[in-house]
Protein backbone atom coordinates (compact mmCIF):
# COMPACT_ATOMS: atom_id res chain seq x y z
CA UNK A 1 0.00 0.00 0.00
CA UNK A 2 1.58 3.24 -1.15
CA UNK A 3 1.66 6.81 0.01
CA UNK A 4 1.05 8.56 -3.31
CA UNK A 5 -2.01 10.50 -4.55
CA UNK A 6 -4.03 7.29 -4.89
CA UNK A 7 -3.46 6.23 -1.29
CA UNK A 8 -6.73 4.79 0.02
CA UNK A 9 -7.83 3.51 -3.40
CA UNK A 10 -8.14 -0.28 -3.53
CA UNK A 11 -7.68 -2.10 -6.84
CA UNK A 12 -8.39 -5.75 -7.59
CA UNK A 13 -6.31 -6.94 -10.54
CA UNK A 14 -7.20 -10.20 -12.26
CA UNK A 15 -3.75 -11.45 -13.28
CA UNK A 16 -2.90 -11.34 -16.96
CA UNK A 17 0.04 -10.37 -19.13
CA UNK A 18 1.40 -7.16 -20.63
CA UNK A 19 -0.72 -4.00 -20.60
CA UNK A 20 -3.11 -4.99 -17.79
CA UNK A 21 -0.37 -5.67 -15.22
CA UNK A 22 1.48 -2.50 -16.28
CA UNK A 23 -1.65 -0.40 -15.77
CA UNK A 24 -2.11 -1.92 -12.32
CA UNK A 25 1.58 -1.29 -11.56
CA UNK A 26 1.14 2.37 -12.44
CA UNK A 27 -1.81 2.61 -10.07
CA UNK A 28 0.33 0.95 -7.37
CA UNK A 29 3.21 3.35 -8.05
CA UNK A 30 0.75 6.18 -7.45
CA UNK A 31 -0.22 4.78 -4.06
CA UNK A 32 -3.18 2.50 -4.73
CA UNK A 33 -3.48 -0.75 -2.79
CA UNK A 34 -3.36 -3.22 -5.66
CA UNK A 35 -4.34 -6.80 -4.85
CA UNK A 36 -3.41 -9.10 -7.71
CA UNK A 37 -5.55 -12.22 -8.07
CA UNK A 38 -3.26 -14.95 -9.39
CA UNK A 39 -4.22 -18.45 -10.41
CA UNK A 40 -3.98 -21.00 -7.62
CA UNK A 41 -1.55 -23.04 -9.74
CA UNK A 42 0.86 -20.09 -9.95
CA UNK A 43 1.47 -20.29 -6.20
CA UNK A 44 2.52 -23.94 -6.30
CA UNK A 45 5.89 -25.57 -6.90
CA UNK A 46 8.73 -24.05 -8.88
CA UNK A 47 6.46 -21.54 -10.60
CA UNK A 48 5.94 -19.63 -7.36
CA UNK A 49 8.66 -17.05 -7.94
CA UNK A 50 8.47 -13.30 -8.15
CA UNK A 51 11.31 -13.09 -10.68
CA UNK A 52 12.09 -9.78 -12.32
CA UNK A 53 8.71 -8.89 -13.82
CA UNK A 54 8.76 -5.33 -12.52
CA UNK A 55 5.18 -4.73 -13.70
CA UNK A 56 4.17 -6.75 -10.64
CA UNK A 57 5.97 -4.47 -8.23
CA UNK A 58 4.27 -2.76 -5.31
CA UNK A 59 1.29 -5.11 -5.24
CA UNK A 60 -0.01 -7.87 -2.99
CA UNK A 61 -0.97 -11.23 -4.42
CA UNK A 62 -3.66 -13.69 -3.47
CA UNK A 63 -3.84 -16.98 -5.37
CA UNK A 64 -7.41 -18.17 -6.00
CA UNK A 65 -9.01 -21.08 -7.81
CA UNK A 66 -11.38 -19.11 -10.02
CA UNK A 67 -13.03 -22.28 -11.32
CA UNK A 68 -14.40 -23.12 -7.90
CA UNK A 69 -17.57 -21.58 -6.48
CA UNK A 70 -15.76 -20.69 -3.27
CA UNK A 71 -12.94 -19.04 -5.24
CA UNK A 72 -15.29 -16.93 -7.33
CA UNK A 73 -17.11 -15.88 -4.19
CA UNK A 74 -13.83 -14.74 -2.64
CA UNK A 75 -13.23 -12.42 -5.60
CA UNK A 76 -16.76 -11.02 -5.41
CA UNK A 77 -16.31 -10.39 -1.71
CA UNK A 78 -13.07 -8.58 -2.52
CA UNK A 79 -14.94 -6.52 -5.12
CA UNK A 80 -17.36 -5.37 -2.42
CA UNK A 81 -14.40 -3.69 -0.68
CA UNK A 82 -12.72 -2.36 -3.84
CA UNK A 83 -12.85 0.85 -5.85
CA UNK A 84 -11.48 -0.58 -9.09
CA UNK A 85 -11.21 -3.93 -10.85
CA UNK A 86 -8.77 -4.39 -13.74
CA UNK A 87 -8.88 -7.35 -16.14
CA UNK A 88 -7.26 -8.10 -19.48
CA UNK A 89 -8.96 -11.26 -20.74
CA UNK A 90 -10.65 -11.77 -24.10
CA UNK A 91 -14.22 -10.46 -24.19
CA UNK A 92 -16.62 -12.77 -22.40
CA UNK A 93 -14.06 -14.64 -20.28
CA UNK A 94 -14.84 -12.92 -16.99
CA UNK A 95 -18.55 -13.30 -17.70
CA UNK A 96 -18.08 -17.05 -18.07
CA UNK A 97 -16.16 -17.07 -14.79
CA UNK A 98 -19.05 -15.32 -13.08
CA UNK A 99 -16.90 -12.21 -12.56
CA UNK A 100 -18.15 -10.00 -15.38
CA UNK A 101 -19.26 -6.38 -14.99
CA UNK A 102 -22.88 -7.22 -14.18
CA UNK A 103 -21.95 -9.61 -11.38
CA UNK A 104 -19.35 -7.26 -9.92
CA UNK A 105 -21.42 -4.08 -10.16
CA UNK A 106 -24.32 -5.90 -8.51
CA UNK A 107 -22.04 -6.50 -5.53
CA UNK A 108 -20.57 -2.98 -5.64
CA UNK A 109 -22.49 -0.36 -7.67
CA UNK A 110 -19.66 2.17 -7.21
CA UNK A 111 -17.03 -0.11 -8.76
CA UNK A 112 -14.97 1.08 -11.74
CA UNK A 113 -14.54 -2.01 -13.91
CA UNK A 114 -11.51 -1.55 -16.19
CA UNK A 115 -11.22 -3.83 -19.22
CA UNK A 116 -8.04 -4.09 -21.32
CA UNK A 117 -8.15 -5.71 -24.77
CA UNK A 118 -6.44 -5.29 -28.10
CA UNK A 119 -9.45 -5.10 -30.40
CA UNK A 120 -12.16 -3.94 -27.97
CA UNK A 121 -15.13 -5.64 -26.36
CA UNK A 122 -17.11 -5.86 -29.61
CA UNK A 123 -16.61 -5.76 -33.35
CA UNK A 124 -15.49 -8.32 -35.95
CA UNK A 125 -12.05 -8.88 -34.40
CA UNK A 126 -13.09 -8.91 -30.74
CA UNK A 127 -12.54 -12.65 -30.34
CA UNK A 128 -9.34 -12.80 -32.39
CA UNK A 129 -5.95 -13.31 -30.81
CA UNK A 130 -3.52 -10.46 -31.22
CA UNK A 131 -0.35 -8.73 -30.13
CA UNK A 132 1.01 -5.21 -30.19
CA UNK A 133 2.36 -5.47 -33.73
CA UNK A 134 -1.06 -6.30 -35.15
CA UNK A 135 -2.83 -3.53 -33.27
CA UNK A 136 -0.43 -0.84 -34.44
CA UNK A 137 -0.49 -2.30 -37.96
CA UNK A 138 -4.24 -1.96 -38.36
CA UNK A 139 -4.30 1.62 -37.06
CA UNK A 140 -1.79 2.90 -39.62
CA UNK A 141 0.87 3.67 -37.03
CA UNK A 142 3.22 0.84 -38.02
CA UNK A 143 3.11 1.83 -41.68
CA UNK A 144 4.33 5.30 -40.78
CA UNK A 145 7.41 4.18 -38.82
CA UNK A 146 10.60 3.56 -40.78
CA UNK A 147 12.70 4.88 -43.62
CA UNK A 148 11.52 5.69 -47.11
CA UNK A 149 13.60 2.94 -48.67
CA UNK A 150 12.81 0.23 -46.14
CA UNK A 151 10.01 -1.74 -44.49
CA UNK A 152 8.02 -0.59 -41.45
CA UNK A 153 10.10 -0.70 -38.27
CA UNK A 154 8.69 -2.33 -35.13
CA UNK A 155 8.93 -0.04 -32.06
CA UNK A 156 9.11 -2.99 -29.63
CA UNK A 157 5.73 -3.21 -27.88
CA UNK A 158 5.83 0.24 -26.35
CA UNK A 159 3.46 1.99 -28.74
CA UNK A 160 0.57 -0.47 -28.66
CA UNK A 161 0.57 -2.42 -25.41
CA UNK A 162 1.72 0.28 -23.06
CA UNK A 163 1.06 3.68 -24.68
CA UNK A 164 -2.14 2.86 -26.54
CA UNK A 165 -3.23 0.26 -24.00
CA UNK A 166 -2.10 0.64 -20.39
CA UNK A 167 -2.00 4.41 -20.29
CA UNK A 168 -5.49 4.76 -21.75
CA UNK A 169 -6.84 2.22 -19.29
CA UNK A 170 -5.34 4.21 -16.41
CA UNK A 171 -6.73 7.49 -17.76
CA UNK A 172 -10.14 5.90 -18.12
CA UNK A 173 -10.07 4.38 -14.64
CA UNK A 174 -9.03 7.67 -13.03
CA UNK A 175 -11.70 9.61 -14.95
CA UNK A 176 -14.36 7.10 -13.92
CA UNK A 177 -13.22 7.29 -10.31
CA UNK A 178 -13.61 11.07 -10.35
CA UNK A 179 -17.06 10.81 -11.91
CA UNK A 180 -18.15 8.22 -9.37
CA UNK A 181 -17.45 10.69 -6.56
CA UNK A 182 -20.21 12.87 -8.04
CA UNK A 183 -22.70 10.28 -9.27
CA UNK A 184 -22.12 7.58 -6.66
CA UNK A 185 -22.15 5.08 -9.51
CA UNK A 186 -19.46 2.93 -11.08
CA UNK A 187 -19.13 2.00 -14.73
CA UNK A 188 -17.21 -0.11 -17.22
CA UNK A 189 -14.08 1.30 -18.89
CA UNK A 190 -13.48 -0.36 -22.27
CA UNK A 191 -9.83 0.33 -23.13
CA UNK A 192 -8.85 -1.12 -26.51
CA UNK A 193 -5.30 -0.81 -27.80
CA UNK A 194 -6.53 -0.03 -31.33
CA UNK A 195 -8.56 2.89 -29.95
CA UNK A 196 -5.63 4.21 -27.96
CA UNK A 197 -3.06 3.99 -30.76
CA UNK A 198 -5.44 5.69 -33.20
CA UNK A 199 -6.04 8.44 -30.63
CA UNK A 200 -2.31 8.89 -30.09
CA UNK A 201 -1.92 9.66 -33.80
CA UNK A 202 -4.38 12.60 -33.71
CA UNK A 203 -1.55 15.11 -34.14
CA UNK A 204 -0.29 13.37 -37.29
CA UNK A 205 -3.82 13.04 -38.70
CA UNK A 206 -4.14 16.79 -38.31
CA UNK A 207 -1.00 17.27 -40.39
CA UNK A 208 -2.34 14.79 -42.94
CA UNK A 209 -5.67 16.61 -43.21
CA UNK A 210 -3.88 19.94 -43.58
CA UNK A 211 -1.65 18.76 -46.41
CA UNK A 212 1.45 18.91 -44.23
CA UNK A 213 2.03 15.15 -44.10
CA UNK A 214 2.33 12.66 -46.92
CA UNK A 215 0.85 9.20 -46.34
CA UNK A 216 4.24 7.69 -47.03
CA UNK A 217 6.99 6.40 -44.80
CA UNK A 218 10.20 8.33 -44.15
CA UNK A 219 9.48 11.46 -46.21
CA UNK A 220 8.04 13.78 -43.58
CA UNK A 221 9.41 16.13 -40.97
CA UNK A 222 9.16 13.77 -37.98
CA UNK A 223 9.74 10.34 -39.53
CA UNK A 224 13.43 10.63 -40.62
CA UNK A 225 12.46 12.39 -43.83
CA UNK A 226 14.05 15.65 -42.67
CA UNK A 227 17.86 15.60 -42.20
CA UNK A 228 17.52 17.69 -39.05
CA UNK A 229 15.22 15.11 -37.41
CA UNK A 230 17.09 11.84 -37.65
CA UNK A 231 19.82 9.68 -36.15
CA UNK A 232 23.45 9.78 -37.26
CA UNK A 233 26.28 7.31 -36.83
CA UNK A 234 29.38 8.56 -35.05
CA UNK A 235 33.06 7.64 -35.30
CA UNK A 236 32.73 4.80 -32.79
CA UNK A 237 29.79 3.12 -34.51
CA UNK A 238 27.26 4.57 -32.09
CA UNK A 239 24.53 7.12 -32.75
CA UNK A 240 23.19 10.54 -31.85
CA UNK A 241 19.60 11.69 -32.19
CA UNK A 242 18.96 15.09 -33.80
CA UNK A 243 15.69 17.00 -33.52
CA UNK A 244 16.56 20.61 -34.41
CA UNK A 245 13.21 21.72 -35.82
CA UNK A 246 12.92 25.38 -34.80
CA UNK A 247 15.23 27.85 -36.62
CA UNK A 248 17.02 28.96 -33.46
CA UNK A 249 17.75 25.35 -32.52
CA UNK A 250 18.78 24.53 -36.08
CA UNK A 251 21.25 27.41 -35.95
CA UNK A 252 22.81 25.93 -32.83
CA UNK A 253 23.04 22.53 -34.53
CA UNK A 254 25.00 24.07 -37.38
CA UNK A 255 27.22 25.95 -34.95
CA UNK A 256 27.97 22.81 -32.94
CA UNK A 257 28.82 20.93 -36.11
CA UNK A 258 31.04 23.78 -37.29
CA UNK A 259 28.90 24.21 -40.38
CA UNK A 260 27.34 27.58 -39.61
CA UNK A 261 29.68 29.47 -41.91
CA UNK A 262 29.46 27.07 -44.84
CA UNK A 263 27.34 27.17 -47.96
CA UNK A 264 24.48 24.79 -47.14
CA UNK A 265 21.03 24.18 -48.60
CA UNK A 266 18.18 25.94 -46.82
CA UNK A 267 16.74 24.00 -43.88
CA UNK A 268 13.35 23.54 -45.55
CA UNK A 269 14.50 22.99 -49.14
CA UNK A 270 13.11 19.46 -49.54
CA UNK A 271 14.67 19.06 -52.94
CA UNK A 272 18.14 19.31 -51.33
CA UNK A 273 17.49 17.40 -48.12
CA UNK A 274 19.64 14.55 -49.40
CA UNK A 275 22.61 16.86 -49.86
CA UNK A 276 22.14 18.34 -46.40
CA UNK A 277 21.88 14.88 -44.85
CA UNK A 278 25.16 13.84 -46.44
CA UNK A 279 26.91 16.89 -44.96
CA UNK A 280 25.56 16.14 -41.50
CA UNK A 281 26.43 12.45 -41.75
CA UNK A 282 30.02 13.17 -42.77
CA UNK A 283 30.54 15.61 -39.93
CA UNK A 284 29.04 13.35 -37.24
CA UNK A 285 31.38 10.55 -38.34
CA UNK A 286 34.36 12.70 -37.36
CA UNK A 287 33.84 12.29 -33.59
CA UNK A 288 32.54 9.69 -31.17
CA UNK A 289 29.05 9.74 -29.75
CA UNK A 290 30.17 10.94 -26.34
CA UNK A 291 32.40 13.63 -27.85
CA UNK A 292 29.38 15.01 -29.69
CA UNK A 293 27.30 14.75 -26.51
CA UNK A 294 29.89 16.92 -24.76
CA UNK A 295 29.55 19.49 -27.56
CA UNK A 296 25.77 19.69 -27.50
CA UNK A 297 24.67 18.97 -23.90
CA UNK A 298 23.60 20.98 -22.10
CA UNK A 299 22.37 23.20 -24.89
CA UNK A 300 19.50 23.95 -27.26
CA UNK A 301 20.60 22.19 -30.45
CA UNK A 302 18.32 19.25 -29.59
CA UNK A 303 21.06 16.65 -30.02
CA UNK A 304 21.33 13.73 -27.61
CA UNK A 305 23.32 10.50 -27.44
CA UNK A 306 21.42 7.33 -28.35
CA UNK A 307 21.92 5.19 -25.25
CA UNK A 308 21.34 1.49 -24.76
CA UNK A 309 18.96 0.38 -22.00
CA UNK A 310 21.90 -0.39 -19.71
CA UNK A 311 23.67 2.89 -20.53
CA UNK A 312 20.49 4.88 -19.89
CA UNK A 313 20.27 3.60 -16.32
CA UNK A 314 23.86 4.76 -15.72
CA UNK A 315 23.83 8.12 -17.50
CA UNK A 316 24.66 11.08 -15.21
CA UNK A 317 21.52 13.03 -16.13
CA UNK A 318 19.25 10.09 -15.34
CA UNK A 319 21.21 9.33 -12.17
CA UNK A 320 20.97 12.89 -10.87
CA UNK A 321 17.24 13.02 -11.53
CA UNK A 322 16.67 9.49 -10.18
CA UNK A 323 14.95 8.41 -13.38
CA UNK A 324 15.87 4.85 -12.41
CA UNK A 325 15.89 3.26 -8.96
CA UNK A 326 17.81 0.23 -7.74
CA UNK A 327 16.09 -2.43 -5.68
CA UNK A 328 17.64 -5.77 -4.73
CA UNK A 329 20.45 -5.22 -7.20
CA UNK A 330 18.16 -4.49 -10.17
CA UNK A 331 17.73 -1.10 -11.80
CA UNK A 332 14.23 -0.24 -12.97
CA UNK A 333 12.33 2.90 -13.98
CA UNK A 334 11.15 5.05 -11.09
CA UNK A 335 7.46 5.93 -10.65
CA UNK A 336 6.20 8.74 -12.88
CA UNK A 337 4.91 11.41 -12.99
CA UNK A 338 6.12 13.30 -9.91
CA UNK A 339 4.00 15.05 -7.31
CA UNK A 340 5.00 17.93 -5.03
CA UNK A 341 2.93 16.91 -2.00
CA UNK A 342 2.00 13.25 -2.41
CA UNK A 343 4.91 11.59 -4.20
CA UNK A 344 4.49 8.12 -5.62
CA UNK A 345 6.79 5.35 -4.51
CA UNK A 346 7.62 1.71 -5.14
CA UNK A 347 9.33 -1.05 -3.24
CA UNK A 348 10.50 -2.29 -6.62
CA UNK A 349 9.94 -5.92 -5.75
CA UNK A 350 7.83 -8.09 -8.06
CA UNK A 351 5.00 -9.73 -6.15
CA UNK A 352 5.21 -13.46 -5.48
CA UNK A 353 2.05 -15.23 -6.78
CA UNK A 354 0.03 -16.08 -3.70
CA UNK A 355 2.70 -14.60 -1.47
CA UNK A 356 0.25 -12.53 0.57
CA UNK A 357 -2.86 -14.71 0.42
CA UNK A 358 -3.20 -15.07 4.19
CA UNK A 359 -2.49 -11.39 4.81
CA UNK A 360 -5.01 -10.28 2.19
CA UNK A 361 -7.76 -12.47 3.67
CA UNK A 362 -6.99 -11.15 7.15
CA UNK A 363 -6.84 -7.53 5.99
CA UNK A 364 -10.21 -7.86 4.28
CA UNK A 365 -11.74 -9.40 7.36
CA UNK A 366 -12.49 -12.86 5.98
CA UNK A 367 -13.56 -14.85 9.05
CA UNK A 368 -13.44 -18.09 7.04
CA UNK A 369 -9.81 -17.60 5.89
CA UNK A 370 -8.60 -20.90 7.37
CA UNK A 371 -11.38 -22.83 5.66
CA UNK A 372 -10.66 -21.18 2.31
CA UNK A 373 -6.99 -22.07 2.57
CA UNK A 374 -7.70 -25.61 3.71
CA UNK A 375 -10.10 -26.23 0.83
CA UNK A 376 -7.69 -24.98 -1.85
CA UNK A 377 -10.01 -22.23 -2.97
CA UNK A 378 -7.23 -19.89 -1.86
CA UNK A 379 -3.54 -20.87 -1.91
CA UNK A 380 -0.71 -19.38 0.09
CA UNK A 381 2.67 -19.65 -1.66
CA UNK A 382 5.02 -21.83 0.36
CA UNK A 383 2.16 -23.63 2.11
Amino acid sequence: MGKGPLSGVRVVELAGIGPGPFAAMLLADLGADVIRVDRASAALGDRATGGTDFTNRGKRSIAIDLKSDAGRDVVLRMVERADVLVEGFRPGVTERLGLGPDACLERNPRLVYGRMTGWGQDGPLAQSAGHDIGYIAITGALHAIGRADGPPQVPMNLLGDFAGGSMYLVVGVLAALLESKVSGKGQVVDAAIVDGVAHLSTFIHGFLAGGLWRDERGVNMLDTGAPWYDVYETADGKYVGVGAIEPQFYAQLLAGLGLDGEDLPSQHDRARWGELRDRFAARFKERTRDEWAAVFLPGDACVAPVLSLVEAAEHPFNAQRDVFVEKDGHRQPAPAPRFSRTPGDTDGRPVLPGGQSRDVLADLGFADADDLLASGAVVQAGG
